[in-house]
C-alpha cells in the first residue's frame, strides 16, 4: 500500500503592533541597492504595505516566546515603516501583515532572508512600459508618474515612446529576437509600417547596431542642424504643418525635419523675399541660391565702394565702448579667470564693436544700375549677400573720348519692382550620373566625368601647395618662360604662365568647402586687401616698393591660379586639349605634387558617397574596400546592395588613407591594410563590425518601479 506524502503546511499570518517587531541581525541584505526608504516609505504611504514581513518570534534564553518578533525578511519595508513612526504618519502601535515563521523551525533564519531576496524576479522592462502606458491613458502625466515612481519625467516619456513602438517589434524583443538599445533606436519614427520594414532589411545586413537603425529610418529626412532648417527656424517649420522626428535616448542636435519639400519650399520663398528686399536697392540683378557654386563670380568685376560713415552718436558711442573694454582688461588682466557676468560684458562689447567695422557699403547710383548681387546661406543659416558684381556684357561701352556712356535713365515708375523683375533665382544642379551600371566583376575605367570631377580637387589642392612654396612657383613660371623665350614650346602644359585663371566647368557639391578652396580664398581676400588697385602708375609703383619676401610670395599666389591639373576629353580635331597635351599636363602635375609634397589625403580628400564610392560600380567600391581595410572588411559588404555598400565603405575608408588612381602620384600603389590578417579576423576592423554590444553606449539601464520589497 503506496503511503501518501505528507503535504506541505503553510507559515500563519497575523498581524501584528509594529512596536512588536525588531530588525533581524541574521538578514543578508548590508548594502544599499536600489531604491531608497524615503522612496519606499513614500510608496507605501500611498500604496499601503503590498507585501508582507517575514518574522520570526524572539525566545529568551529558555526558549520560550518574548512576545516580540525578529524580522530576517523585508528590513527595507520595516525601516520605511519605522521612518513613518518616526514622521508621525503611522501610530507605533499600527498593526502589520506579517506571515510568521516557527521559532525552532530547521530552515536556518539567514536562509528566510536570502530566499525572499535571491528568488524575486525583475519585471521585464516591456511589461513596464506597458503598464507606463496604462497609467497615461488613465489620465496620469508624465510628471505624475515619474512622481508615483520615484524616476524623472524624462525616463517615463522615453519608456512610452518605446510602448508606441509597432506591437510586431515589441513581440520579438519580448521572445529576446531584438536587444533593448536596438528597441530604443525604432523611437525616432512613429511610423510602423517603416519601422517594420527598417527591421526585415536589417536581417539581411551584417550590422544591426542602433545607430544603422537611426541612419536607415531618418535618411530621407533632414537634420535640424542643416542650414535650411536653421535659416528658416524649426518654428516655422513647424507651424506650417512641418513634422519633427525626435530621438529621446540620444543627442539629435534637434531631430531630424520629415519633410524636405515644405522646407525647400519655405527656404525658397524666404530667400526670394529676402532678395526682393536688396532689389529695392536699384541693383540689375540679383541671383539666388541657397548654395552658391565655388567661382560663381568668375569674370565679373567687383566694384570699389566706401564704407559709410559714422553719425558722431555712433562715433561716441564706439568711443565709450572701447574706453570700458581697456578698463575691464585693466582691472581683470591679472586674474587667472574671469567672472561669468564680466566675461558675458566683454563678449556684448565685442559684438557691438563688431557692428560698427561692418559697416554697409556705398556704390555710386550709375554702379549700381548695371551690377548686382549674390544671395545664399551659410554654414550657420545666416543670409549671406555679396552685392556690387559687373558682368562684362553689362561694362558701361567706351566711347570716342574716352569717356564711358552713362547709363539711361530708368523709365518712370516702381523703381523696386523694376529692379525685382530682374532679379534671377538659380538653383545650382549637378550633372546626372548614369542609371544602370556593369555589375561584372571586371575591373573598368572610372567614369570621364569622375575623373574630371576628382583631378578638379587635386587642381586646387595643388593651387595650394603651390602657393604656399614661393621657390617652386617661381621655379615653375622660369621652365615656363625660358620655353617660350628660346622657341621650344609646343603645348601649354599643367602651368598656364599668361596666367589665365582656369575655373571648373564640372564640379562636385564638396569642392568649395574644402580646406584648400577655403585656404585659396582666404588668402585672396587678404591680397586683395592690401594691394592698391588705383591706375597702372599707382599699382606698379606699390609693387616696387614690396619687399622682396612679399613679391615672391605674391607671385606665388597669382601663379598658382594658373596650375591646371584637370582631366579633359580629348578632341582629336584641333579644339580643345590634344593626347599629347593631356598626358603632359597630367606629368607636370605629378611633378608639382611630388616637388610641394602634396598628399590628398593630408589636403582633406577623404572618399565618401557623394564624392567616389555613390560614382562608381560595386566592383570598384570593392576595389577600394579591400586596398584601404583589407579583404576581410571587403567581404563583410560584398552581399549588401549598392546604396548601401556605398555607406558602409565611406565608413571604412575614412581614417584609411585611401586615394582613387586620379589622386595618386604617378607610379604611387595604395598600402593594402593586411593588419587584420596578422593579428586576427576582426583585429584590423572598426568596432561596429567587430561584434555587438549587449547595451548601446549611454542608454539608460531600465528602472525597476519597486511596489513593496
Amino acid at each position: 500500500m503506496a503511503i501518501a506524502k505528507q503535504k506541505i503546511t503553510l507559515n500563519a499570518s497575523r498581524d501584528i503592533p509594529f512596536n512588536k517587531l525588531v530588525l533581524s541581525q541574521a538578514n543578508v541584505r548590508r548594502i544599499k541597492n536600489g531604491q531608497s526608504i524615503e522612496d519606499l516609505a513614500a510608496s507605501i504611504a500611498r500604496r499601503g504595505l503590498l507585501q508582507s514581513l517575514n518574522v520570526r518570534p524572539v525566545l529568551d534564553g529558555e526558549r520560550n516566546e518574548t512576545g516580540m518578533f525578529e524580522v530576517p525578511a523585508g528590513g527595507r519595508r520595516y525601516r520605511a515603516l519605522e521612518l513613518l513612526v518616526k514622521q508621525k504618519r503611522m501610530a507605533k502601535t499600527e498593526a502589520v501583515p506579517c506571515v510568521v515563521s516557527e521559532a525552532n523551525s530547521i530552515v536556518p533564519i539567514e536562509e528566510d532572508s536570502l530566499a525572499e531576496n535571491f528568488q524575486r524576479e525583475d519585471l521585464h522592462p516591456l511589461d513596464m512600459f506597458r503598464a507606463f502606458q496604462t497609467l497615461h491613458d488613465q489620465g496620469a502625466t508624465h510628471e505624475e508618474i515619474a512622481t508615483r515612481f520615484f524616476v524623472s519625467a524624462s525616463f517615463v516619456q522615453q519608456r512610452l515612446r518605446i510602448a508606441k513602438v509597432s506591437p510586431k517589434l515589441l513581440d520579438i524583443y519580448e521572445q529576446d529576437g531584438m536587444k533593448l538599445d536596438q528597441l530604443m533606436a525604432f523611437t525616432v519614427t512613429d511610423d510602423h509600417a517603416r519601422q517594420e520594414q527598417v527591421w526585415e532589411a536589417l536581417q539581411k545586413s551584417w550590422s544591426q547596431e542602433p545607430h544603422q537603425i537611426r541612419r536607415m529610418l531618418t535618411e530621407t529626412a533632414i537634420r535640424a542642424s542643416d542650414r535650411r532648417a536653421l535659416f528658416v527656424g524649426v518654428d516655422a517649420y513647424v507651424a506650417a504643418g512641418g513634422i519633427v522626428l525626435r530621438d529621446l535616448f540620444e543627442a539629435d542636435n534637434g531631430g531630424w525635419l520629415q519633410d524636405p519639400a515644405l522646407l525647400d519650399g519655405l527656404v525658397g520663398e524666404k530667400l526670394r523675399a529676402s532678395a526682393e528686399e536688396i532689389a529695392a536697392e536699384g541693383w540689375k540683378w540679383i541671383v539666388v541660391d541657397v548654395d552658391l557654386p565655388y567661382g560663381h563670380e568668375h569674370g565679373m568685376r567687383s566694384l570699389t565702394g566706401t564704407f559709410a560713415d559714422l553719425t558722431d552718436e555712433e562715433k561716441a558711442n564706439r568711443e565709450a565702448l572701447r574706453n570700458e573694454y581697456d578698463q575691464i582688461e585693466a582691472q581683470y588682466g591679472e586674474a587667472d579667470e574671469l567672472p561669468d557676468e564680466v566675461d558675458q560684458r566683454l563678449g556684448e562689447i565685442e559684438q557691438a564693436l563688431e557692428q560698427f567695422e561692418n559697416r554697409p557699403m556705398i556704390y555710386k547710383a550709375a554702379e549700381i544700375a548695371r551690377a548686382g548681387a549674390f544671395v545664399s546661406i551659410d554654414r550657420d543659416g545666416n543670409l549671406v549677400v555679396d552685392r556690387g558684381y559687373v558682368r562684362p556684357e553689362d561694362e558701361a561701352p567706351e566711347t570716342v573720348d574716352g569717356e564711358a556712356d552713362q547709363p539711361q535713365d530708368e523709365p518712370e515708375g516702381d523703381s523696386a519692382d523694376s529692379a525685382v523683375r530682374r532679379t534671377t533665382i538659380t538653383i545650382g544642379v549637378q550633372a546626372s550620373e548614369p542609371d544602370e551600371e556593369d555589375e561584372s566583376d571586371t575591373i573598368k575605367p572610372l567614369p570621364e566625368r569622375l575623373v574630371i570631377d576628382l583631378t578638379a580637387h587635386r587642381t586646387l589642392a595643388l593651387r595650394n601647395a603651390v602657393a604656399g612654396n614661393p621657390h617652386i612657383a617661381m621655379t615653375a613660371l622660369l621652365h615656363r618662360l625660358v620655353l617660350d623665350c628660346f622657341g621650344h614650346r609646343s603645348s601649354t602644359g599643367c602651368l598656364e604662365a599668361s596666367v589665365r585663371h582656369v575655373y571648373f566647368t564640372a564640379q562636385d557639391a564638396d569642392l568649395k568647402d574644402s580646406p584648400a578652396a577655403k585656404a585659396v580664398a582666404d588668402r585672396q581676400e587678404a591680397w586683395k586687401a592690401d594691394v592698391l588697385f588705383g591706375d597702372d602708375e599707382v599699382l606698379w609703383t606699390w609693387l616696387d616698393a614690396l619687399d622682396e619676401a612679399s613679391r615672391l610670395a605674391l607671385l606665388a599666389h597669382c601663379v598658382s591660379f594658373g596650375i591646371n591639373a584637370l582631366y579633359e576629353r580629348i578632341n582629336p580635331y584641333g579644339s580643345g586639349v590634344s593626347q599629347h597635351g593631356l598626358e603632359q599636363r597630367l606629368r607636370q602635375a605629378d611633378r608639382l605634387a611630388r616637388v610641394t609634397g602634396l598628399d590628398m589625403v593630408d589636403a582633406g580628400w577623404r572618399p565618401t558617397v557623394a564624392n567616389y564610392l555613390g560614382r562608381v560600380t560595386k566592383s570598384r567600391i570593392l576595389e577600394a574596400v579591400r586596398e584601404g581595410a583589407g579583404e576581410r572588411a571587403a567581404q563583410l559588404i560584398d552581399h549588401l546592395k549598392k546604396g548601401e555598400m556605398a555607406k558602409e565603405a565611406e565608413r571604412l575608408l575614412a581614417d584609411s588613407g585611401w586615394l582613387p588612381e586620379s589622386l595618386r602620384l604617378a607610379g604611387d600603389e595604395p598600402a593594402v591594410d593586411q593588419q587584420g590578417e596578422d593579428e586576427g579576423d576582426d583585429a584590423a576592423l572598426p568596432a561596429f563590425l567587430a561584434g555587438d554590444q549587449d547595451v548601446a553606449a549611454g542608454a539608460e539601464e531600465p528602472v525597476q518601479p519597486i511596489a513593496a520589497e
